[in-house]
Protein backbone atom coordinates (compact mmCIF):
# COMPACT_ATOMS: atom_id res chain seq x y z
CA UNK A 1 0.00 0.00 0.00
CA UNK A 2 1.18 3.51 -0.79
CA UNK A 3 0.67 5.36 2.48
CA UNK A 4 0.58 8.89 1.10
CA UNK A 5 -1.88 11.14 -0.76
CA UNK A 6 -4.90 8.99 -0.02
CA UNK A 7 -8.36 10.19 0.93
CA UNK A 8 -9.54 7.94 3.76
CA UNK A 9 -12.90 7.60 5.49
CA UNK A 10 -12.82 5.99 8.95
CA UNK A 11 -16.11 5.13 10.62
CA UNK A 12 -16.03 5.41 14.40
CA UNK A 13 -12.93 7.56 14.12
CA UNK A 14 -13.53 9.99 16.98
CA UNK A 15 -11.72 7.97 19.67
CA UNK A 16 -9.76 4.81 20.38
CA UNK A 17 -8.36 2.84 17.45
CA UNK A 18 -10.15 4.95 14.85
CA UNK A 19 -8.65 8.18 16.15
CA UNK A 20 -5.20 6.62 16.38
CA UNK A 21 -5.53 5.48 12.76
CA UNK A 22 -6.52 9.00 11.75
CA UNK A 23 -3.53 10.52 13.53
CA UNK A 24 -1.04 8.13 11.95
CA UNK A 25 -2.53 8.41 8.46
CA UNK A 26 -2.49 12.22 8.66
CA UNK A 27 1.12 12.11 9.84
CA UNK A 28 1.94 10.16 6.68
CA UNK A 29 0.41 12.78 4.38
CA UNK A 30 -3.15 11.58 3.86
CA UNK A 31 -6.51 13.37 3.96
CA UNK A 32 -8.65 11.72 6.65
CA UNK A 33 -12.39 11.98 7.22
CA UNK A 34 -13.90 10.48 10.36
CA UNK A 35 -17.53 9.99 11.22
CA UNK A 36 -19.19 9.42 14.57
CA UNK A 37 -22.68 9.77 15.97
CA UNK A 38 -21.43 12.02 18.79
CA UNK A 39 -20.60 15.63 17.83
CA UNK A 40 -18.82 16.22 21.15
CA UNK A 41 -16.39 13.36 20.47
CA UNK A 42 -15.75 14.68 16.98
CA UNK A 43 -14.93 18.08 18.44
CA UNK A 44 -12.51 16.47 20.89
CA UNK A 45 -10.89 14.59 18.00
CA UNK A 46 -10.39 17.88 16.14
CA UNK A 47 -8.67 19.32 19.19
CA UNK A 48 -6.23 16.39 19.17
CA UNK A 49 -5.71 16.37 15.39
CA UNK A 50 -6.93 19.64 13.79
CA UNK A 51 -6.40 18.29 10.26
CA UNK A 52 -9.19 15.74 10.68
CA UNK A 53 -12.34 16.29 8.62
CA UNK A 54 -15.47 15.30 10.55
CA UNK A 55 -19.03 14.28 9.76
CA UNK A 56 -21.75 13.43 12.25
CA UNK A 57 -23.48 10.19 11.35
CA UNK A 58 -25.08 7.23 13.12
CA UNK A 59 -24.07 4.41 10.81
CA UNK A 60 -26.59 2.04 12.37
CA UNK A 61 -29.31 3.96 10.51
CA UNK A 62 -29.66 3.18 6.79
CA UNK A 63 -30.74 6.68 5.76
CA UNK A 64 -27.78 8.25 7.54
CA UNK A 65 -25.41 5.90 5.72
CA UNK A 66 -26.90 7.06 2.42
CA UNK A 67 -26.48 10.71 3.44
CA UNK A 68 -22.86 10.04 4.39
CA UNK A 69 -22.07 8.52 0.99
CA UNK A 70 -23.78 11.42 -0.79
CA UNK A 71 -21.85 13.98 1.28
CA UNK A 72 -18.56 12.22 0.52
CA UNK A 73 -19.38 12.06 -3.19
CA UNK A 74 -20.11 15.79 -3.27
CA UNK A 75 -17.27 16.99 -1.04
CA UNK A 76 -14.53 14.35 -1.27
CA UNK A 77 -14.99 12.46 -4.56
CA UNK A 78 -11.34 11.42 -4.52
CA UNK A 79 -11.95 8.97 -1.67
CA UNK A 80 -10.01 5.79 -2.29
CA UNK A 81 -10.00 4.06 1.11
CA UNK A 82 -12.97 3.07 3.26
CA UNK A 83 -12.16 1.78 6.75
CA UNK A 84 -15.15 0.09 8.40
CA UNK A 85 -14.04 0.49 12.00
CA UNK A 86 -17.10 1.55 14.02
CA UNK A 87 -18.50 -1.08 16.37
CA UNK A 88 -20.45 -1.34 19.59
CA UNK A 89 -20.63 -4.08 22.22
CA UNK A 90 -23.19 -5.15 24.80
CA UNK A 91 -21.79 -7.04 27.76
CA UNK A 92 -24.81 -9.06 28.73
CA UNK A 93 -26.28 -12.44 29.61
CA UNK A 94 -28.55 -13.45 26.76
CA UNK A 95 -31.07 -15.45 28.81
CA UNK A 96 -31.21 -13.15 31.82
CA UNK A 97 -31.33 -9.76 30.04
CA UNK A 98 -34.94 -9.01 29.08
CA UNK A 99 -33.68 -6.60 26.37
CA UNK A 100 -31.05 -8.91 24.89
CA UNK A 101 -32.82 -9.26 21.54
CA UNK A 102 -33.13 -5.49 21.09
CA UNK A 103 -29.45 -5.11 21.94
CA UNK A 104 -28.55 -7.75 19.36
CA UNK A 105 -30.42 -5.84 16.65
CA UNK A 106 -28.47 -2.66 17.43
CA UNK A 107 -25.15 -4.50 17.35
CA UNK A 108 -25.95 -6.28 14.11
CA UNK A 109 -27.02 -3.00 12.48
CA UNK A 110 -23.81 -1.24 13.58
CA UNK A 111 -21.20 -3.97 13.37
CA UNK A 112 -22.37 -5.93 10.35
CA UNK A 113 -25.14 -4.31 8.30
CA UNK A 114 -23.39 -0.92 8.29
CA UNK A 115 -20.04 -2.10 6.85
CA UNK A 116 -21.82 -4.25 4.27
CA UNK A 117 -24.06 -1.37 3.19
CA UNK A 118 -21.25 1.22 3.22
CA UNK A 119 -19.09 -1.08 1.11
CA UNK A 120 -21.90 -1.26 -1.44
CA UNK A 121 -22.57 2.48 -1.36
CA UNK A 122 -18.92 3.39 -1.86
CA UNK A 123 -18.08 0.85 -4.57
CA UNK A 124 -18.72 3.31 -7.45
CA UNK A 125 -16.57 6.04 -5.88
CA UNK A 126 -13.77 3.69 -4.93
CA UNK A 127 -13.77 2.11 -8.39
CA UNK A 128 -13.16 5.52 -9.94
CA UNK A 129 -10.02 6.23 -7.91
CA UNK A 130 -6.53 4.67 -7.86
CA UNK A 131 -5.19 2.49 -5.04
CA UNK A 132 -8.73 1.83 -3.83
CA UNK A 133 -9.26 -0.27 -0.70
CA UNK A 134 -11.97 -1.46 1.64
CA UNK A 135 -10.48 -2.21 5.05
CA UNK A 136 -12.69 -4.07 7.51
CA UNK A 137 -11.72 -4.09 11.18
CA UNK A 138 -12.40 -7.29 13.10
CA UNK A 139 -10.88 -9.08 16.08
CA UNK A 140 -9.17 -12.24 17.27
CA UNK A 141 -12.51 -13.10 18.88
CA UNK A 142 -13.70 -14.35 15.50
CA UNK A 143 -11.66 -17.46 16.35
CA UNK A 144 -12.49 -17.77 20.05
CA UNK A 145 -15.50 -15.91 21.48
CA UNK A 146 -15.74 -14.23 24.87
CA UNK A 147 -18.88 -15.29 26.72
CA UNK A 148 -19.71 -11.80 27.95
CA UNK A 149 -19.96 -10.51 24.34
CA UNK A 150 -22.76 -12.71 22.92
CA UNK A 151 -23.40 -10.56 19.84
CA UNK A 152 -20.08 -8.81 19.24
CA UNK A 153 -18.26 -12.11 18.59
CA UNK A 154 -20.96 -13.17 16.14
CA UNK A 155 -21.08 -9.90 14.21
CA UNK A 156 -17.31 -9.79 13.79
CA UNK A 157 -17.18 -13.45 12.73
CA UNK A 158 -19.83 -12.68 10.12
CA UNK A 159 -17.88 -9.62 8.93
CA UNK A 160 -14.76 -11.80 8.63
CA UNK A 161 -16.68 -14.23 6.42
CA UNK A 162 -18.14 -11.42 4.30
CA UNK A 163 -14.68 -9.88 3.89
CA UNK A 164 -13.23 -13.14 2.58
CA UNK A 165 -16.03 -13.48 0.04
CA UNK A 166 -15.85 -9.84 -1.04
CA UNK A 167 -12.08 -10.14 -1.54
CA UNK A 168 -12.60 -13.15 -3.79
CA UNK A 169 -15.40 -11.51 -5.77
CA UNK A 170 -13.38 -8.33 -6.35
CA UNK A 171 -10.08 -10.04 -7.10
CA UNK A 172 -10.22 -8.97 -10.74
CA UNK A 173 -11.39 -5.45 -9.94
CA UNK A 174 -9.42 -2.38 -8.93
CA UNK A 175 -10.43 -2.52 -5.26
CA UNK A 176 -8.37 -4.39 -2.66
CA UNK A 177 -10.22 -5.86 0.31
CA UNK A 178 -8.24 -6.02 3.53
CA UNK A 179 -9.05 -7.28 7.01
CA UNK A 180 -7.30 -6.15 10.17
CA UNK A 181 -7.79 -8.39 13.20
CA UNK A 182 -6.98 -6.61 16.45
CA UNK A 183 -6.21 -8.17 19.84
CA UNK A 184 -7.28 -6.59 23.13
CA UNK A 185 -6.41 -2.89 22.89
CA UNK A 186 -6.52 -0.37 25.72
CA UNK A 187 -9.13 2.09 24.42
CA UNK A 188 -12.26 3.81 25.81
CA UNK A 189 -14.17 0.81 24.40
CA UNK A 190 -13.26 -1.04 27.63
CA UNK A 191 -14.55 1.79 29.83
CA UNK A 192 -11.38 1.81 31.92
CA UNK A 193 -11.37 -1.95 32.52
CA UNK A 194 -9.10 -3.26 29.78
CA UNK A 195 -7.51 -6.66 30.52
CA UNK A 196 -3.89 -6.60 31.64
CA UNK A 197 -2.74 -8.06 28.32
CA UNK A 198 -4.17 -5.13 26.36
CA UNK A 199 -1.73 -3.29 24.10
CA UNK A 200 -1.80 0.42 23.37
CA UNK A 201 -3.74 1.82 20.43
CA UNK A 202 -0.51 3.31 19.11
CA UNK A 203 1.23 -0.07 19.06
CA UNK A 204 -1.80 -1.77 17.49
CA UNK A 205 -2.10 0.76 14.67
CA UNK A 206 1.68 0.73 14.12
CA UNK A 207 1.41 -3.00 13.37
CA UNK A 208 -1.61 -2.39 11.16
CA UNK A 209 0.29 0.22 9.14
CA UNK A 210 3.28 -2.10 8.73
CA UNK A 211 0.97 -4.81 7.39
CA UNK A 212 -0.66 -2.38 4.96
CA UNK A 213 2.70 -1.19 3.65
CA UNK A 214 3.77 -4.84 3.24
CA UNK A 215 0.70 -5.47 1.08
CA UNK A 216 -0.98 -8.03 3.35
CA UNK A 217 -4.69 -8.61 2.81
CA UNK A 218 -5.22 -10.14 6.27
CA UNK A 219 -3.31 -8.49 9.10
CA UNK A 220 -3.29 -10.32 12.45
CA UNK A 221 -2.10 -7.79 15.03
CA UNK A 222 -0.33 -8.71 18.27
CA UNK A 223 -1.27 -12.09 19.68
CA UNK A 224 -4.12 -12.72 17.25
CA UNK A 225 -1.91 -15.08 15.26
CA UNK A 226 -1.27 -17.12 18.44
CA UNK A 227 -4.98 -17.18 19.21
CA UNK A 228 -5.67 -18.41 15.68
CA UNK A 229 -3.31 -21.37 16.10
CA UNK A 230 -4.63 -22.16 19.57
CA UNK A 231 -8.17 -22.19 18.22
CA UNK A 232 -7.13 -24.69 15.54
CA UNK A 233 -5.09 -27.08 17.67
CA UNK A 234 -6.44 -26.62 21.22
CA UNK A 235 -9.91 -25.05 20.92
CA UNK A 236 -11.13 -25.91 24.43
CA UNK A 237 -7.96 -24.55 26.00
CA UNK A 238 -8.21 -21.40 23.89
CA UNK A 239 -11.84 -20.89 24.95
CA UNK A 240 -10.97 -21.25 28.65
CA UNK A 241 -7.97 -18.97 28.28
CA UNK A 242 -9.75 -16.12 26.49
CA UNK A 243 -12.60 -16.23 29.01
CA UNK A 244 -10.30 -16.18 32.03
CA UNK A 245 -8.76 -12.83 31.12
CA UNK A 246 -9.27 -10.10 33.71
Amino acid sequence: MILQNNTILITGGSSGLGLEMAKQFIRNGNRVIVCSRTPEKLQQACEIAPEIITYTCDISIEEERKKLSQWIAENHPGINILINNAAIVNRTHFAEDRNSYEKSVNEIDTNLQAPIHLSKLFLPLLSANPEAKIINITTGLIYVPRTDYPFYNATKAALHSFTQVLRSQLKNKSIEVIEVLFPVVDTPWHEGNAPKIAITAEKAVNEMVKGLIAGKDEIKVGKVKLLYYLSRFAPKFAFRKINSLK
